[in-house]
């Protein structure tokens, strides 16, 4: 079942209008980016009030998902006197949702936000769990903290604002929903082009079978593992090219992860090869091949061990059983991490 605070419309300026008129807030601040400022924040403007009292737009990317810019909204938030009966609300995707939340859950030790989700990655993925943060010192949400936001607003009218790039790498945490605990579901979308999915129908499933494993496991301590699959190594990846360049989308970096993460599966946790390979052809073919240079390579155990599943210095990753079947904490060596992505690289020669 999913939590109340969760809305699926299809008429987010009205939702948005019964949310504020039924909530006596004595500040509002709107928090999103340029890009969701110019094409998303033009279809909520009727409902906000015609005095709201501040509007935060900061430059896209994951960059910009740090401590400097939390600080900044802190200083803004005091400046202009917002209270504890204050409301956050923030417009776009993870990294507006995921720093604006932990801005809001931090300031005065909490005041109310919601968040309204406008890629497919923030509506399938960030919107359900609670988890907020930022990146630090170069690792990814190495900084954060557990809060519900009082309500998510999810209407798909958002995604005909999103470049292809942007829908494909909402669609990487789609597929990995159906790898850890649905085969039917993995099935299912291998079987038509991505493109042509109903995503209405897909956001809410995917939303489901999130939600049912964060409700067993709010923060963490087992279950709620296996929604790290593809991650310990992806996140890696994305942290690798972040800083070198050229930057990938986290979905991007995610298919990588999930790719490397299947061969670490058959070596250690059972997955047959012929599913492996059927993961890795899919996942290259939909989100094409990324090189994995030689640097990455000497690089990936130091990142990787910063991964959030660590225990005692040891690499501890969600691997998959089967599709459809995933375990976590699993041991994983140096050596298997770095084998992994030579497994990838392999792949681009071979095609």
């Amino acid at each position: 079942m999913l939590p109340d605070s969760l809305v699926f419309t299809a008429d987010i300026a009205a939702e948005l209008r019964n949310f504020l008129q039924s909530n006596e807030y004595s500040k509002i601040l709107l928090l999103c980016d340029t890009n969701t400022e110019k094409h998303c924040y033009p279809l909520i403007k009727e409902v906000m009030p015609k005095e709201i009292s501040m509007r935060v737009a900061i430059p896209p990317g994951e960059e910009h998902k740090r401590i400097e810019t939390v600080v900044s909204l802190w200083d803004g938030l005091t400046r202009q006197h917002f209270d504890r009966k204050a409301l956050m609300i923030n417009l776009g995707g993870g990294v507006i949702g995921d720093m604006g939340g932990f801005a809001a859950a931090t300031y005065k030790r909490g005041i109310d936000f919601i968040n309204i989700p406008t890629t497919l990655l923030a509506m399938v993925d960030a919107s359900v769990g609670g988890k907020l943060g930022i990146d630090f010192e170069g690792f990814k949400n190495q900084v954060g903290v557990f809060k519900d936001p009082t309500r998510v607003f999810i209407d798909p009218v958002f995604l005909n604002t999103l470049p292809e790039r942007q829908l494909r790498s909402g669609y990487a945490e789609i597929l990995k929903h159906g790898l850890i605990a649905n085969a039917w579901y993995w099935e299912r979308h291998i079987e038509s082009p991505w493109r042509e999915h109903p995503w209405a129908t897909i956001i809410e499933h995917s939303v489901g079978i999130k939600q049912g494993v964060v409700t067993a496991d709010p923060f963490e301590k087992g279950l709620r593992k296996i929604l790290n699959f593809g991650h310990t190594i992806g996140h890696a990846v994305e942290t690798f090219f972040l800083k070198e360049g050229p930057v990938l989308l986290h979905g991007e970096a995610i298919a990588v992860g999930m790719v490397a993460e299947a061969f670490l599966s058959t070596k250690l946790t059972g997955l047959p090869e012929d599913q492996r390979d059927a993961i890795a052809r899919y996942l290259v073919d939909t989100f094409g091949h990324v090189e994995i240079p030689d640097k990455l390579l000497e690089e990936v155990v130091e990142l990787v061990g910063q991964d959030k599943k660590n225990e005692a210095n040891v690499v501890k990753a969600s691997l998959l059983k089967t599709i459809g079947n995933c375990t976590f904490n699993i041991p994983v060596s140096s050596g298997d991490v770095i084998d992994s992505l030579f497994y990838y690289r392999s792949l681009g020669v071979q095609a």
